[in-house]
């Protein structure tokens, strides 16, 4: 059977760097054996799922080149639930319950209070047809649990290793409100037997989940279950959980932020791995080396400070061709990219330098005495990378001014700011004659 992999997001916000590196390793898994990959929408909470935050997940995938080669979405399957569940009810395999609440909150305190994990204890289980008409009349309605079986269950993780599950501590789980909305667990169950999903990449906060769903694969499936691949969860730099709502870290927040979507990648394969962190521009290479065996244990962190790294990096070693294809800034061309390159965080950082060499720039000029000093030391010949240095020297001979008083003066007067890039690169990119105007005061 060919592996085939699952992205399942729930449509109810944003797109988060957690989120997307699980997508991401389902796509490089997939793509390393020649697999499929599956994007499931599970938006079965129709209140909170939003056609834009779907549309988001979407256009983030795309940014990041994940491409998939089918889509479900699980509001369509309702009926196949529906089915299924009342087979399941029909075989004795769910069975409804009347609690509020705030009685099973209740009950699980009670239960922590004595030193016991808090397990439903099945007591609908006990009620009489006359007792549900009764408590139906009172005006509650059922909600529904699946029965587990009291064997334990176990599996071996690609990442965690062997995995054991108790049954004493396992509860029942809910998978029906009392609204008849399904819960997560039995359509996320029933889609993977359906789409003939092989692998179920995710992160560890899903393992008691998955014990449950293997129990429902078993009655389901004829005792058949995917393989399971639970990866540590993706912490902060001091050990904070990310989360969704945390927009700094969404992708269309990275995205806006002029962050490389390559960049983002490279960091996100690697990212748990024993592999170093290093900036690739090819997607393939990452295909290529993708291992899940690769992936520990041990809880890695996300630093924003080394996506900076990798993204500068990835745009010092950009060539013209990729850059001119990206760049709409008049007059630009392969010696101004050559010559700013090598300075740049962000490729839309690349519209500061443009606007100073290309664009008309109103001086600032406080001292014009200083000003006709500096343009009369001004170097003869072809300026390269070296002219900035011999000029300044040259100025602070002339003027005695040093330190701030030399270097301030001069980016004011050739930029018309106080901070910007660097000026012993723009200097051979602006010319003679367009510094001797701005050193005039000219607008230039």
């Amino acid at each position: 059977m060919t592996l085939k992999v699952r992205f399942a997001p729930s449509p109810t916000g944003m797109l988060h760097v957690g989120n997307a590196r699980m997508a991401l390793v389902n796509y490089l898994y997939a793509r390393n054996v020649g697999g499929t990959f599956l994007l499931r929408v599970d938006d079965t909470d129709q209140e909170r799922s939003k056609p834009e935050y779907e549309q988001g997940i979407k256009d983030g995938l795309t940014w990041l080149g994940l491409s998939w080669d089918e889509e479900e979405h699980q509001s369509a399957r309702m009926e196949r639930y529906e089915d299924v569940f009342e087979d399941l009810k029909s075989k004795g395999l769910v069975y409804d319950c009347y609690e509020t609440p705030e009685e099973l909150d209740y009950m699980r305190k009670r239960l922590r209070s004595r030193g016991k994990p808090p397990i439903y204890d099945r007591s609908a289980l006990e009620l009489s047809d006359e007792a549900k008409e009764k408590l139906k009349s009172e005006g509650r309605q059922a909600h529904w649990r699946f029965k587990l079986p009291q064997d334990d269950i176990e599996w071996t993780d690609l990442v965690q290793g062997d995995k054991k599950f108790l049954a004493a501590n396992l509860a029942d789980p809910v998978i029906r409100r009392a609204d008849g909305t399904f819960l997560y667990m039995m359509p996320s169950a029933i889609d993977d037997i359906d789409m003939d999903v092989t692998h179920v990449l995710r992160g560890e906060d899903h393992v008691s989940n998955t014990a449950v769903q293997i129990a429902m694969f078993k009655v389901m499936n004829d005792g058949k279950f995917p393989e399971f691949a639970h990866l540590p969860l993706l912490s902060g730099t001091e050990g904070e959980k990310l989360s969704k709502r945390i927009g700094s870290l969404s992708l269309a927040e990275l995205k806006e932020d002029g962050l490389e979507a390559m960049a983002i990648n490279s960091l996100l394969a690697h990212l748990g791995t024993s592999e170093n962190v290093e900036a690739t521009d090819d997607m393939d290479a990452l295909v290529k080396s993708f291992d899940i065996a690769s992936f520990g244990r041990g809880t890695p962190k996300f630093d924003s400070k080394e996506l900076d790294r990798l993204n500068s990096k990835l745009l010092h070693d950009m060539d013209w061709a990729t850059a001119s294809a990206r760049l709409d800034i008049e007059g630009a061309d392969e010696t101004f990219w050559e010559a700013v390159r090598p300075n740049l965080s962000r490729l839309k950082d690349t519209k500061d330098w443009a606007d100073i060499v290309f664009g008309k720039v109103t001086p600032v000029i406080e001292d014009a005495d200083f000003a006709k000093a500096a343009m009369a030391v001004l170097p003869e010949g072809t300026w390269d990378d070296t002219t900035w240095k011999t000029w300044t020297n040259a100025v602070k001979e002339a003027t005695g001014a040093k330190g701030k008083g030399l270097f301030m003066p001069l980016r004011q007067a050739l930029t018309g700011m106080n901070h910007g890039p660097e000026l012993g690169v723009l200097l051979p990119l602006l010319g003679r004659e367009k510094v001797e105007a701005r050193l005039r005061g000219e607008t230039a």
